[in-house]
């Protein structure tokens, strides 16, 4: 047992030297060859300090191996993240070693479909978990539970809940999250209410999944009843889901709040923290912020040069975002697949095809990465925003993944844009066989159409909308005052300053035709008279939101609007007439960027 104490005294992650040394001792002392009992401790050791390839080579080499070995290093899988690696092992275990999982194994095992969300075999193993000697084993069904709300399997997921005898805080954490990812408040309430207790891990799991699921108001309700029941927060992930939550909701004024309670808690130096503060204001439109924490970091890491220069990107600062990659490259850090994104859309925005060509070439054989179906769309935008169509083409016909709507769209545009009809024809029939879901890829394809004098084809893209238009989620604008917020509806007319607003935008648009401004009614799909087609354009959210903020905000600030769908041709006309004649920036984040309107030119160079 002497031997024994010595090795769990290593079981920290700090200590993988002293783990090798015992291991060594175990082996010179032959304490091996007794059974699995110091090699399976030795094994545990390893995974808990993430030696995983020492782990592994042990294992492999055990001249005997029980269940306890098998458990040890599915468990240790399981830490590293390897859950791939976790299942593959699994079906090894019966024909080498002769052995059926116990219900340490089948907890392991259903924790790695979990994190995998592998319905089938979850489903499988659940099926082989019942059927076996240890079926009434709670925490195998605890981690059922947790298996089955993470793949929205929730009604499973409870009666699972229901037939575990005695009910741990990990079960009943699990299914809430799972109904709070849904965004099922009720039952997060009702379960909320029968829960014996409560720690920091289950508040913060519940939050978490209000703010996945996108619902943020929901997020920040349930943490005021977290602080007014006096929980401490005693580690930094909770913080982390509230800033993800402004990030979500565009909201700064409460993304300062957040910022403030991290500084109070003593966090603002936690890295973990800081990136997602980075995140959080670039997607509020204050990339000055962002780049502020960026700069005072005493550490950063990976994720922080890529939030930073994917932000600056979105913001239309493309040649900074290059330079903070050539800086990152200098300290030594290996850029992700994200970085690649950043880089090859800062690319795209600022016309320097080489560049991207050039980004696009290292990250595969420099860095060994596969470029996924965003990095060629990235691509295909590159080429068409820099009339390189042909390339463009030929990226779509040649790239290892069939192209959607979105990879199709930016070259759809530039044809448009350049009257380039062969291109266009070829690209709007593909789209057609793909069948368009986006109003706005229909109106580009309809064009196209148009002008090839294709009318069964226009036809059928009319009657596309036409089905879209019935089921279309409503357009909305939401402009952020700080302490206040409103939200408008694409041609809402009831609102109590409905005059004020009506006075402003009629005022404005006089001034607009002044100084040349004629309505762009491509957009709109109906088939009405001239005059209807823009009192609908008169009326759209966007522009009534901005109104509303310069009727409501402090003379001189910036205005911030966030907007649930693409900002339409006309519109993206009318905030560059507005922000010039009032002399205000307008900072519109739409469902495709940001749009920085100022001086009369907006950030994205009349490219979205």
């Amino acid at each position: 047992m002497h031997h024994f104490r010595r090795l769990k005294r290593c079981d920290h992650p700090q200590l993988p030297i002293q783990a090798k040394n015992l291991h060594a001792h175990v082996i010179k002392c032959g304490l091996d060859l007794y059974g699995p009992f110091y090699s399976n401790t030795v094994l545990d050791v390893y995974g808990k300090s993430g030696n995983m390839s020492d782990a592994v080579q042990l294992f492999e080499e055990m001249p005997r191996r029980d269940l306890a070995s098998w458990a040890s290093i599915f468990t240790a899988y399981n830490q590293a993240n390897l859950h791939r690696d976790t299942l593959s092992l699994f079906s090894y275990m019966l024909p080498v070693d002769g052995f059926q999982p116990d219900h340490f194994i089948f907890a392991s095992l259903v924790k790695a479909c979990a994190c995998l969300t592998f319905s089938k075999l979850g489903l499988q193993l659940h099926a082989q978990f019942v059927v076996s000697p240890f079926s009434d084993d709670d925490v195998v069904k605890s981690a059922l539970v947790d298996f089955y709300a993470k793949c929205g399997l929730l009604d499973t997921a409870s009666r699972v809940f229901d037939s575990i005898l005695l009910k741990n805080l990990i079960s009943w954490t699990s299914l809430m999250y799972g109904y709070a990812r849904v965004g099922n408040k009720n039952k997060v309430v009702e379960l909320l209410g029968h829960m014996p207790r409560k720690n920091l891990y289950s508040w913060t799991a519940l939050i978490s999944g209000f703010v996945q699921s996108g619902h943020f108001d929901d997020a920040f309700t349930l943490f005021a009843e977290m602080r007014r029941e006096l929980v401490r927060i005693e580690e930094p992930f909770v913080i982390s889901s509230l800033i993800a939550g402004s990030a979500g909701s565009a909201t700064l004024e409460v993304g300062k709040q957040v910022h403030k309670l991290v500084v109070g808690l003593g966090y603002e130096s936690n890295l973990y923290v800081n990136n997602a503060l980075i995140d959080m204001y670039a997607k509020c439109s204050d990339i000055l912020s962002a780049e502020k924490i960026f700069i005072e970091m005493r550490k950063r890491d990976v994720v922080s040069w890529t939030s930073i220069l994917v932000g600056m990107a979105q913001h239309g600062r493309a040649e900074e975002a290059l330079l903070l990659y050539d800086e990152m490259i200098l300290v030594g850090l290996k850029p992700n697949e994200v970085t690649f994104v950043g880089l090859i859309y800062a690319c795209s925005h600022a016309g320097l095809v080489e560049r991207g060509r050039q980004l696009f070439h290292s990250m595969v054989v420099e860095y060994g990465l596969s470029p996924s179906l965003q990095h060629y769309t990235c691509l295909v935008d590159l080429y068409s925003r820099s009339g390189h169509l042909e390339e463009a083409e030929n990226v779509l016909n040649l790239m290892p993944f069939e192209p959607d709507e979105a990879a199709y769209a930016p070259l759809l545009s530039s044809c448009t844009q350049t009257g380039k009809k062969g291109i266009g024809v070829r690209i709007a029939n593909n789209l057609l066989k793909l069948g368009p879901k986006n109003t706005s890829t229909c109106i580009l394809m309809s064009n196209i159409f148009a002008r090839a004098a294709m009318w069964d084809n226009v036809s059928t893209i009319r009657k596309y909308m036409g089905a879209m238009e019935s089921k279309k989620k409503p357009g909305y604008s939401c402009v952020d005052l700080g302490k206040e917020k409103e939200v408008f509806y694409a041609g809402e007319t009831l609102h109590p300053m409905k005059d004020e607003i009506f006075s402003l935008l009629k005022e404005l648009e006089s001034e607009m035709r002044k100084r040349g401004y004629e309505p762009d009614t491509s957009s709109v799909l109906h088939d009405m008279e001239e005059q209807e087609k823009e009192r609908q354009l008169f009326w759209h959210s966007e522009r009534v939101a901005v109104a509303y903020g310069l009727l409501k905000s402090v003379p001189g600030t910036s205005i911030r609007i966030l907007k649930n769908l693409r900002v339409c041709g006309d519109c993206h006309m009318v905030l560059k007439f507005i922000c010039s004649i009032v002399g205000r920036e307008i900072v519109v984040r739409d469902a495709s960027r940001f749009h920085h309107f100022k001086n009369g030119v907006c950030s994205c160079k009349d490219f979205w």
